[in-house]
């Protein structure tokens, strides 16, 4: 038997190609109107959230308002509101001590 190396190796049966546009499917009807801000609120969020760190933000500190609002309008999301900024913070992870 033979011993392998430290570093794993993965295979995959299929190519691998990002991104994959997923298709969007409708909300389900009858839920409540807060409900439906509050889907539409975290999807925003994430797409902010994935966008900053692409550019380099990695931590909630990193991420102020401005930086938030900014990366927005580069990705032609509507400008985002405070509670939008925070939900963006949460998603990013915070500082780990040195």
């Amino acid at each position: 038997m033979s011993v392998s190396s430290s570093t794993p190796t993965f295979q995959t049966t299929f190519p691998m190609t990002f991104p994959v546009a997923l298709r969007k499917q409708p909300l389900p009807a009858g839920q409540p109107r807060e409900w439906y801000e509050a889907h539409n609120r975290q999807l925003k969020a994430m797409r902010i959230a994935i966008a900053l760190l692409d550019t380099g933000v990695y931590t909630a500190r990193q991420a102020r308002d401005r930086t938030i609002a900014a990366t927005a309008a580069k990705i032609g999301v509507h400008p985002p509101s405070r509670t939008t900024c925070r939900l963006v913070r949460s998603l990013l992870p915070a500082d780990q001590p040195r």
